[in-house]
């Protein structure tokens, strides 16, 4: 009797223990299990999915071809392709490629990645139901990897819809339908594993899944369980070209601004602010006095909107028509999605005030065409260095030495001809050659003015000085501890 009365409450308790669980965690309630099947959904999707081939012009090589052993196995390869003198083919050959991509209109607009047509003489687009008819490319957008096709009947074709991929969680189950490696319709699932990964381009919003994605799902939907596109599945990372459960999808909130701009104008028209960037990193908010590490450090504010509108190097910019500013890849988004010739609210932290400024947007393709690259410095002997601070040698900039460095006409601050290398600055990447321009937001014209600027921040309490450093002409604001 004891021994059941002991269960009795051993049972009570875990009860109690239980429904306080629950309490205390109440998303535990929402949490849903894995569909039973992803059947209908596939069913209902697929036929808005379509195979791409693309046909190509390879112009031939030129010179000898390699010389193959006798006997090898690739003797009969290479005497195929090549002609009996052992010279490359003269003819250029035709060469052809495989994705994905899904029709998002009844008449006929398909969305799939930019490199999957890149080049292509010829695009052809096989239907889910065996069809093939020729497509007609719209317009590309290689920043971020989309590009738009075309195909036309009399009759209406299946379409599917994008999703919003901002509410996508991580662990959210996911759906994949494309054309790997050649094999034709094929559907793959899984989940969202990580959100905003960022790989190469200046736009990059990708969500990364586990969801089965090889060569041929390019340019193929990503779908939630609703059966809206959420993405578009464009890279993956893997050491053997196939796929080990690390796939990208280019979120649909970036692809759908893309897709509309490409289907009404044949082109993107992004907005251009005119600022040269950097993010707020730890040492730099301490040392510009900042609450907290965020927002978009202007290093430069060269001819065009920001300048107009009085924006100034050194500003931090919180928020971007009324959005809040994070870090410098939100500014980026935003100011590319926001129509050109749009005025609209900056506010920047200029010192210790908040600043309200209004500016009226340029067009970003229009600003990088017009840019000119920047002359590549000369090298040159420098001349002794006047002092030594901060693990750096620096010599005041004259007009000869700026020659002699290769630097442009007028420049002003303190040339770096040493870095110490087990110094700070060496580890944050200061090099001789660099040019420090301002110290504490105050223009550098001696050494006196850095020491006077290191005295100031010291006894503000600070713990490090900003720099801003500039090299080959592009500027960036830099934090250094100060010498104790």
């Amino acid at each position: 009797m004891p021994l059941m009365q002991s269960a009795k409450r051993g049972r009570k308790l875990l009860t109690v223990l239980f429904s306080a669980a629950l309490l205390v965690s109440p998303a535990l309630l929402n949490a849903r299990g894995a569909p039973e099947s992803f059947a209908d959904l596939a069913e209902n999707v697929s036929p808005a999915v379509v195979n791409i081939t693309t046909t190509a012009m390879i112009a031939a090589p030129t010179g000898r071809a390699p010389m193959v052993p006798k006997g090898s196995p690739f003797e009969d390869f290479f005497r195929e392709f090549m002609d009996p003198n052992n010279q490359s083919p003269a003819e250029p050959r035709r060469s052809d490629a495989l994705g994905s991509g899904f029709l998002i209109s009844n008449d006929g607009y398909i969305v799939t990645n930019n490199h999957v047509i890149d080049g292509a003489d010829q695009i052809e687009i096989e239907f889910f139901s065996g069809e093939k008819l020729p497509a007609v490319l719209v317009g590309t957008d290689p920043k971020t990897d989309i590009a738009v096709l075309k195909v036309t009947s009399n009759e209406n074709f299946p379409s599917v819809s994008f999703g919003d991929s901002d509410v996508m969680r991580v662990g959210d189950w996911v759906m994949a339908v494309g054309n790997p490696l050649g094999q034709g319709f094929s559907v793959t699932a899984g989940i969202v594993s990580a959100r905003n990964r960022e790989l190469s381009g200046t736009y990059d919003d990708f969500l990364q899944t586990d969801a089965a994605i090889n060569r041929g799902n390019s340019g193929g939907p990503l779908f939630n369980m609703n059966g809206q596109v959420i993405g578009v599945n464009t890279a993956i990372l893997s050491p053997n070209g196939g796929s080990i459960g690390i796939g990208f999808s280019m979120a649909s909130n970036v692809v759908t601004k893309v897709v509309d701009q490409l289907i009404q104008f044949g082109e993107t028209r992004r907005g251009w602010l005119g600022v040269k960037i950097q993010n707020v990193g730890g040492d730099v908010a301490e040392a510009m006095g900042l609450a907290s590490a965020s927002g978009a450090l202007i290093t430069d504010v060269p001819e065009g909107p920001a300048r107009d509108a009085g924006l100034q190097s050194g500003d931090v910019i919180l928020t971007f028509d009324g959005k809040e500013v994070k870090d410098t890849g939100v500014l980026v988004r935003l100011v590319a999605d926001a129509p050109v010739g749009q005025a609209v609210e900056v506010i920047v932290m200029r010192g210790a005030d908040k600043i309200n400024l209004s500016v009226t947007l340029g067009r970003r393709e229009e600003a990088e065409a017009a840019a000119k690259p920047a002359n590549a410095p000369k090298v040159a002997p420098l001349e002794p260095a006047s002092a030594k601070l901060l693990g750096l040698t620096l010599q005041v900039v004259t007009p000869d030495i700026a020659e002699a460095a290769g630097l442009a006409l007028g420049s002003q601050g303190l040339l770096v001809t040493n870095v110490d290398e087990v110094s700070e600055a060496f580890d944050k990447g200061l090099r001789a050659g660099d040019v420090l321009v301002e110290a504490g937001q105050v223009e550098l014209s001696s050494i006196e003015i850095l020491k006077e600027r290191m005295q100031d921040a010291q006894d503000a309490g600070r713990k490090s000085l900003l720099l801003l450093i500039r090299r080959d002409g592009n500027p960036r604001f830099l934090a250094l501890g100060l010498e104790e």
